[in-house]
């Protein structure tokens, strides 16, 4: 059954849930409405649903529990592409093997079902603001599996580990890779620094060049790495 909170408070982060009926998903849409900067707008068990939902209120940020790597998921992820809400995946523990499916499909954090409220809170804040968010023991998993799809020595692990070349950067550079995995866009990017999207594109080029990665992804994986992801 989908539940609707028809309230609608200003500067609240307005929260889809998509995931099975259950009871986790409940006490989560129940302590989330605990918060006063946030507001739980809807609860979707069904594709059909969630995407309507989506378009016909807007949410800030979508809580997806189902798999990334199922046909379900894809959909969602299809129908958002490019627009709002941004994604945040709820995963199992033992389904590490959807972490990577998660990212590249372009959700922008991914919180173990197990973890406190208060991070899943913080997630859910930072992701709002337009940052990529990882726990630690996420993130290590994420690289420990791109580096085993991998092959010979040019896997992303490798090249984390051994070309860590930030030093190299310009400042320009180094503030591109920061708005990367914050989970800026090339045409927010360019809108912010005041430059053109084709300027930001041959940045991103050159730093994908400096610092051995290969797309957006490792860039982000790489900027977690290194503590640059939040730079306060």
């Amino acid at each position: 059954m989908d539940t609707v909170n028809g309230a609608q408070g200003q500067g609240q982060i307005r929260v889809l849930i998509v995931d099975h009926p259950n009871l986790l998903r409940d006490g989560i849409a129940n302590l989330l409405n605990s918060q006063i900067d946030i507001e739980v707008v809807a609860c979707s068990d069904t594709v059909i649903t969630a995407i309507e939902a989506i378009r016909k209120l807007h949410p800030d940020v979508a809580l997806l529990g189902w798999p990334a790597s199922s046909a379900n998921s894809n959909k969602i992820f299809a129908a958002i592409q490019d627009s709002k809400p941004r994604v945040i995946m709820l995963v199992d523990e033992e389904s590490k093997e959807d972490f990577v499916d998660a990212v590249r499909q372009g959700c922008c954090g991914i919180v173990p079902r197990q973890t406190s409220t208060e991070l899943l809170i913080k997630c859910i804040r930072k992701v709002h603001i337009g940052e990529f968010w990882l726990d630690r023991t996420t993130t290590a998993e994420v690289i420990r599996r791109l580096a085993k799809k991998g092959s010979g020595t040019t896997n992303t692990g490798a090249r984390l580990g051994l070309r860590e070349q930030g030093g190299a950067l310009s400042t320009r550079e180094r503030e591109i890779v920061i708005l990367v995995a914050q989970g800026f866009k090339n045409k927010e990017m360019a809108e912010r620094m005041f430059i053109s999207e084709q300027t930001v594109k041959n940045h991103l080029h050159n730093i994908f060049d400096k610092l051995g990665v290969s797309d957006r992804l490792e860039l982000a994986l790489y900027a977690i790495h290194h503590n640059l992801h939040d730079p306060d």
